[in-house]
Parts: structure tokens; C-alpha cells; sequence
């Protein structure tokens, strides 16, 4: 096994194999904002196998999402017992949602992967990698280019 396999089995089980560094990490999170730039990737197996490179243009951004309050607000006026819902909107996932804030953030960057890093009862926490599609560094590399021609701008509001 290569190294990013053994760091892919640590990530299995944070709590267990990572310990008091993945205690001490979330209590920091929690008072980050809820969009934030990370130097370096946290789950470095992760970052790679979506096709992160340690290369100027590439950009990650970790996202805090509360959990639940998915469901539409309760309707105050009248209606028929037929017509008042309370359902569950489950057409997004956290992930796509949290792909989605960062791309509004940051403008000029098109989302590649994004990858889930912690959850405790509170919130979500997802890495996103952007790319910044007008670097010439980006556009020299022949395996990543492909995200600065033109139909592949607003990717994740795509679906994509």
C-alpha cells in the first residue's frame, strides 16, 4: 500500500485513529467562518484522487453547513389539510450545497471536487478545490485546461 492508501484508512475512522488532533481541530472550526481559504488540503488522499495538484491556481476552500433545517416553513394561512405541508426538501445534497456557496464566493474559480471532512451534531464540514481558470499555469497543464473553455463555466450550478 502507498502512502495515500494508509492516509485514506486513518480518515476512516477520524475519531478513533486521529484522536485529540480531530477534537482540537472542530473546536477551531466552529469558530471559523463558514467560508474560509485552507492552505493545504486536510485529507490530502482525498484532494488528489479528485485532481488536486501543490501547483499555483488551485485554491481550497473548507465550508461550514448546519445540519438539518431542510424543511419548508411551516404555511401560517389557510389551506385544506391536503395542501399543508410540512415536507422535507431533499432535492440537494450538503455537499452540492456547500460546492455551490463557494463558487458564489469565489467568482472567478470553477469547482473541481469537493470532498466531506468532519460532521459533529451542529454542522457540516466539506473541502472544496477550485480552480482558477484564467491562471497561465492552468492553462499550460494539458490535464486540467479543459476547465477554462468556455462550456465548462458554472459547472456546479449544472449539476456537474
Amino acid at each position: 500500500m502507498g502512502i495515500y492508501k494508509h492516509i485514506g484508512e486513518l480518515w476512516k475512522h477520524p475519531k478513533e485513529n486521529l484522536g485529540e488532533l480531530f477534537r482540537t481541530r472542530l473546536v477551531e472550526w466552529r469558530t471559523s467562518p463558514t467560508i474560509i481559504r485552507v492552505e493545504r488540503p486536510t485529507r490530502i488522499d482525498r484532494a488528489r484522487s479528485l485532481g488536486y495538484k501543490a501547483k499555483k491556481g488551485f485554491i481550497i476552500v473548507r465550508a461550514r453547513l448546519t445540519r438539518g433545517g431542510r424543511q419548508r416553513a411551516r404555511i401560517r394561512a389557510g389551506r385544506r389539510p391536503k395542501h399543508f405541508r410540512h415536507k422535507k426538501i431533499v432535492v440537494k445534497s450538503y455537499q452540492l450545497v456547500a460546492e455551490e456557496r463557494a463558487a458564489r464566493k469565489y467568482k472567478n474559480c470553477e469547482v473541481l471536487g469537493s470532498y466531506q471532512v468532519a460532521k459533529d451534531g451542529l454542522f457540516y464540514w466539506f473541502e472544496i478545490i477550485l480552480v482558477d481558470k484564467n491562471r497561465p499555469e492552468i492553462k499550460a497543464d494539458k490535464n486540467i485546461s479543459w476547465i477554462a473553455e468556455p462550456q465548462h463555466t458554472g459547472r456546479v450550478f449544472r449539476g456537474l
